[in-house]
């Protein structure tokens, strides 16, 4: 029997908490400043991790490259105007989107 790592079950948990969802779905957290958008480079469930931790190295790093911030107004439109559909997952207070591939 294989005994998992904390960091592998709290992946398993992120991951099963992770969902396709409309983007209109998630406009009042867009409002709020609450929707982070994480480039697509990156892994989803990873960045969660990450920010669940509290690593605010890793988060400054990626804020400073510009794969992680804060939806721009000009893309919250355009997946608004498209209908589009977002991979999205809660680490409190943010709601973490990417673009659906």
């Amino acid at each position: 029997m294989t005994t998992l790592s904390q960091q592998e079950i709290d992946r398993i948990n992120l991951n099963l908490e992770t969902s396709r969802i409309a983007w209109e779905e998630l406009q009042r957290f867009f409002a709020s400043g609450a929707a982070i958008q994480v480039n697509d480079a990156l892994d989803l469930i990873d960045v969660a991790i990450q920010i669940s931790k509290d690593n605010k190295e890793q988060v400054l790093k990626w804020m400073e490259s510009g794969q992680l911030a804060r939806v721009s107004d000009a893309q919250a439109l355009a997946w608004f105007e498209s209908n589009a559909e977002v991979w999205a997952v809660v680490v409190r207070p943010y709601v973490l989107v990417q673009s659906v591939k």
